[in-house]
């Protein structure tokens, strides 16, 4: 390898030690930088030139290190780990906080009216389904018919939560009200994730070892990949919709917002979008995004097929999605 960059350098994985949670919130906060959204396509092109030629030991001359790792964080934020497709522009993680903070706040405005409760959630469903779609785990693709399943599927389960806890509350203190979306939201994710990562449920997602060779399919570890998501996605979505209600229960009784009514969309949109810069990265990296676990807790015949090949091995790694 030519060129100023040691040939040592693998951008395979984060720039961070992502056993440390520390780790892997700095890798995340990278990922989730929504200024990567504004990427032109020359950008992002040029960006994967540059990891795909590294990789194969080109160096173009004066390229750095700080300008590699920047160029693999462009790629990664636009391009499948798993099958190297662009992906839809808002199902990437850089669009999370950006297309979030306006759905959830406005979700948390008009939660009053069943018609405003019928758009927004499934405004919500819709974007949670392409975000569930486009960061799958695994090169396995959803049939037309699974994914309008779990798209009407979850669509109809935020709804009907978000009605019938609308329903329960009209009795009860506005301040409890406010939570309703939340519950609504948590309940889809429990619907809309498993239901849109099916097809790993039932062919499995690919397992490897630590140095990247793959093992087979294994459904037991997309189980754990999707709780995982799931447990992540839910306490993403806490701080935005748990903190704001209190703030705006407090404003909505002064002199400003009965003055300007108009100002509650805006200013709730604003609180979550905070919520969510924050919220958003630090949940990605509960759990590693190489996830493993021991061979023993894989299906029998993969067990089976894994010891006859490699006698030593203790673990499995995959990508868990996103």
């Amino acid at each position: 390898m030519s060129g100023e960059l040691p040939a040592n350098i693998n951008i395979k994985e984060p720039r961070w030690d992502q056993s440390t949670f520390v780790g892997r919130a700095n890798h995340f906060f990278t990922v989730t930088d929504p200024r990567n959204i504004l990427l032109s396509n020359e950008q992002l092109e040029n960006a994967r030139r540059v990891v795909h030629d590294y990789r194969q030991g080109i160096v173009p001359p004066g390229l750095t290190e700080n300008e590699l790792w920047r160029a693999k964080y462009i790629y990664d934020s636009a391009f499948h780990p798993d099958t190297g497709e662009k992906m839809i522009l808002i199902g990437r993680m850089s669009a999370q906080v950006p297309m979030n903070m306006t759905i959830t706040g406005c979700m948390m405005t008009f939660y009053r009216t069943t018609p405003a409760v019928l758009f927004w959630q499934w405004i919500n469903q819709s974007f949670n389904a392409v975000v569930n779609y486009t960061n799958r785990s695994g090169d396995a693709p959803l049939t037309v018919n699974e994914l309008g399943t779990a798209y009407v599927s979850a669509t109809t389960g935020a709804v009907a939560t978000a009605l019938g806890l609308n329903a329960l509350t009209k009795h009860v203190s506005p301040l409890i009200g406010r939570f309703v979306p939340f519950a609504a939201v948590a309940a889809a994710n429990c619907i809309n994730i498993p239901l849109m990562r099916q097809r790993e449920l039932k062919v499995g997602i690919p397992v490897t070892d630590e140095n990247g060779n793959r093992l087979g399919e294994s459904a037991n570890a997309a189980k754990q990949a999707i709780t995982q998501v799931v447990v992540s996605r839910i306490l993403m979505a806490a701080p935005g919709m748990a903190i704001p209600p209190f703030i705006m229960n407090t404003l909505e009784k002064k002199a400003f917002l009965k003055r300007f009514p108009w100002m509650s969309a805006p200013i709730q949109v604003g609180l979550v979008g905070f919520c969510l810069v924050f919220a958003t990265p630090l949940c990605c990296a509960l759990f590693p995004q190489k996830s493993s676990m021991s061979v023993t807790s894989l299906e029998a015949e993969l067990q089976a097929k894994i010891r006859e090949t490699y006698p030593e091995l203790r673990r499995v790694y995959f990508n868990k999605g996103l």
